[in-house]
């Protein structure tokens, strides 16, 4: 498998048991890395996948066949912004602090689409990606950059999110203060 990750897939789930089993069949379906399967809040369970463009849509056309009705969003992303991964594993860092916004939306998938889009549109790092656990199903995405970075990045993040009927809430912060910055960026 091709180590630059540049194909996402997402699957949630209602249903826990059944998010185990379209983790399985999805496993053995295709080669693919997955980067997290969890429950999450409240009652949920997400599949996030990574690899080749064949082995992510075989992987996730099994996973939807063995998820019955139980799925509640997906996701395919076919080219990746290289950010998102370590944002969603807690692996990435952050070099500005000149503006920051925070997305909300209803879902993980919308999340982290919101995040693939913001990082795409504009000079922005995304820090973080939060889906759902202790957060009641919500899930949001941070973003870090110059203010007219942030807010391009922002207006688009939304729209992505606001198509679906999955935006929860949304703020932009110019010059922040710098106490909060060990808050913002844990």
């Amino acid at each position: 498998m091709n180590m630059e990750l540049t194909v996402l897939g997402v699957l949630e789930f209602n249903s826990i048991a059944v998010g185990y089993r379209s983790l399985d069949a999805m496993a053995k379906a295709a080669t693919v890395r997955i980067v997290d399967a969890k429950p999450v809040c409240p009652g949920k369970f997400i599949i996030i996948i990574a690899g080749e463009v064949a082995d992510v849509d075989a992987a996730l056309t099994t996973g939807k066949k063995a998820g019955e009705a139980k799925i509640v969003d997906e996701l395919f992303l076919p080219q990746l912004e290289p950010q998102i991964i370590p944002a969603i594993v807690g692996s990435a860092a952050c070099e500005y602090w000149d503006a920051i916004g925070v997305l909300e939306a209803l879902s993980v998938t919308a999340s982290i689409e919101a995040g693939d889009v913001a990082a795409k549109v504009a000079a922005v790092q995304i820090p973080e990606i939060r889906l759902a656990v202790g957060l009641g199903g919500k899930s949001y995405v941070k973003m870090v950059g110059e203010i007219g970075e942030v807010e391009i990045s922002m207006a688009a993040a939304v729209e992505s999110i606001r198509k679906k009927g999955l935006l929860c809430s949304q703020v932009v912060i110019p010059n922040p203060d710098p106490s909060i910055k060990d808050f913002f960026l844990l």
